[in-house]
C-alpha cells in the first residue's frame, strides 16, 4: 500500500511535468498573435510577395466629423496607421440599453499593418467619446502589392 502511495500523487497536487506542459500551452497561446505577425513578416520577406493578414482594415464609428478627422489625424502622426478613408454620414440602428437607438455617424476606414491593431484599438479607447466605441478590423486578403509597399511604409518607424 504504501509502494501505491509512493507512486501516485494526493489528489490536488499535480505533478512537474504537467505543471510544465500547461505553462507551455499557456505561453504558446498567449504569445501565437506576436509569432503570426512575424511568420507573416519572414514569409512575405523571404518570397518578395504579399501573404494574406500582413494588413489590417480598421473600421471605427465616430459621433461626428471632427472627433473622426482628430482620430485619424492622430493615427497618421503616431504611425498607427498610413491611411484614413473618413465616409460621411452612415446611418446607423444599433441596441444600447435595451432600446432599439438610431443615429447618424461617421465611418474611418483605417489602413494599418495587423501588428499594429491593437495599439490602434488602444489608443482609439484612450480618444474616442463613444462609452465601446466600435472598433473591429478585417484583414487585407489581397490587392495590389506596389500599395502593400506603400502601406509598410507609411507605418514605419523613423
Amino acid at each position: 500500500m504504501d509502494r501505491l502511495g509512493s507512486r501516485c500523487p494526493l489528489p490536488g497536487y499535480l505533478r512537474p511535468s504537467v505543471l510544465i506542459c500547461l505553462l507551455i500551452l499557456a505561453t504558446a497561446f498567449l504569445s501565437y498573435p506576436m509569432l503570426r505577425t512575424l511568420s507573416l513578416q519572414l514569409r512575405s520577406a523571404v518570397a518578395g510577395s504579399y501573404v494574406s493578414g500582413t494588413y489590417s482594415i480598421v473600421f471605427v464609428n465616430c459621433p461626428n466629423e471632427q472627433i473622426a478627422r482628430d482620430i485619424a489625424r492622430a493615427s497618421l502622426d503616431k504611425k498607427l496607421a498610413a491611411s484614413v478613408n473618413i465616409l460621411p454620414k452612415a446611418s446607423s440602428l444599433y441596441f444600447w440599453n435595451g432600446e432599439i437607438e438610431e443615429a447618424t455617424e461617421i465611418l474611418l476606414l483605417i489602413k494599418t499593418k495587423t501588428s499594429k491593431v491593437h495599439a490602434l484599438s488602444s489608443y482609439i479607447r484612450l480618444v474616442h467619446p463613444f462609452e465601446i466605441p466600435e472598433v473591429f478590423s478585417l484583414p487585407m486578403d489581397q490587392g495590389d502589392v506596389h500599395y502593400f509597399k506603400w502601406l509598410e511604409e507609411g507605418v514605419e518607424e523613423d
